[in-house]
């Protein structure tokens, strides 16, 4: 597999190699794959988290179990009153 990069990404990896961060531009490559799998997979928990929650949310409306938020909202203000 032949990847093009831009001449500021060329230089970072260079750079990796040359300080010792890495052995070898393939390393950086392949570190650099790694972390970005590890953002998708954690995104993907983040949504799934988050779709979760919106599920509890309709439920706990669709039961009656909600707040008026005006009301919350002036409440909060007079206890900081």
């Amino acid at each position: 597999m032949n990847v093009s990069l831009t001449p500021e990404l060329e230089q970072f990896v260079q750079a990796k190699v040359k300080t010792g961060s890495c052995l070898s531009a393939s390393e950086v490559v392949r570190e650099a794959l790694r972390l970005l799998d590890d953002r998708d997979r954690l995104r993907e928990i983040r949504i799934d988290t988050l779709r979760k929650e919106i599920a509890i949310g309709i439920e706990q409306s669709d039961r009656g179990e909600v707040f008026d938020g005006e009301e919350v909202t002036q409440e909060l203000l007079e206890e900081i009153d």
